[in-house]
C-alpha cells in the first residue's frame, strides 16, 4: 500500500525539483485511465419543448483536481503512484455529466458553457468529495463521490432547489483497475441522481 502511493508533500517537493531538471529526464512509467465515459452516446433523445438548463460551473476539490487519483487512509492523504487520469478529473466529470443528460433526460436539455442558446434555468455543481478511502493499508478502498447541485431560475437568479448527493462504491480489490472501475460506477450513479433531480426541479 505504502509503495502504491506518493505522499502529497513528496509530490510538491518533486515538482519543485523537476522544474530545474533537463527535459530529457525519463519519467516513471504511468498508466492512463478514464471514468464516466458512456459506451454508447448518440445524438440523444429528441425532446419536445425541452427546458433549457445551462451548466454554469463545476467546482472540484483542490486535492482532487488534475490528473492524479487521491487516496485517504485515516488522516493521511496520498496520490496513487504510477496511475493518472487521461484528462483532468474535473474535465472528465463534466463530460460524463453532459453524456448522462444526453442519454437519460426526458424533459431537460443541458446547455454547454460555451453554447449561446438562451436558458431559463442554470445548474451549478459543486463536487465536494472525489477520493478513495482505505480503512487500513492494503484493504480494498471505498470510493466516495459527493456533489451539491443547485438550480437557479433565470433571469432573477433565485435558487429553485438545492441538494447534496453522495455515492459510495467499494472497489473489488486493491488494484488500480478496480479502483478506477469503482470511480466509474460511483460517477455514473451520481450523475443519474443529478439528472433525475434536475428533471424534477425544473417543474418547481
Amino acid at each position: 500500500m505504502i509503495g502504491m502511493f506518493v505522499r502529497l508533500a513528496a509530490v510538491t517537493a518533486t515538482i519543485a525539483v523537476l522544474g530545474g531538471c533537463s527535459l530529457l529526464a525519463t519519467p516513471d512509467p504511468v498508466q492512463l485511465y478514464r471514468f464516466g465515459a458512456s459506451a454508447e452516446v448518440g445524438e440523444g433523445q429528441v425532446l419536445a419543448a425541452p427546458v433549457q438548463v445551462s451548466l454554469r460551473r463545476i467546482e472540484f476539490p483542490a486535492a482532487s483536481k488534475g490528473d492524479r487519483m487521491l487516496g485517504i487512509t485515516g488522516a493521511e492523504a496520498a496520490y496513487i503512484g504510477g496511475a493518472r487520469w487521461v484528462s483532468p478529473a474535473e474535465d472528465l466529470y463534466a463530460q460524463s455529466l453532459h453524456e448522462a443528460f444526453l442519454s437519460q433526460a426526458t424533459r431537460v436539455r443541458l446547455i454547454a458553457r460555451r453554447e449561446l442558446t438562451p436558458a431559463t434555468r442554470t445548474l451549478d455543481i459543486d463536487v465536494r468529495t472525489f477520493e478513495s478511502r482505505y480503512e487500513r493499508p492494503g484493504a480494498a478502498p471505498l470510493v466516495v463521490v459527493s456533489a451539491t447541485a443547485r438550480m437557479l431560475r433565470l433571469p432573477e437568479r433565485t435558487v429553485v432547489s438545492e441538494r447534496t448527493f453522495t455515492v459510495s462504491q467499494t472497489a473489488s480489490e486493491n488494484r488500480v483497475s478496480s479502483i478506477v472501475a469503482a470511480f466509474d460506477i460511483a460517477t455514473r450513479d451520481l450523475n443519474t441522481q443529478i439528472v433525475d433531480w434536475t428533471e424534477a426541479a425544473v417543474g418547481r
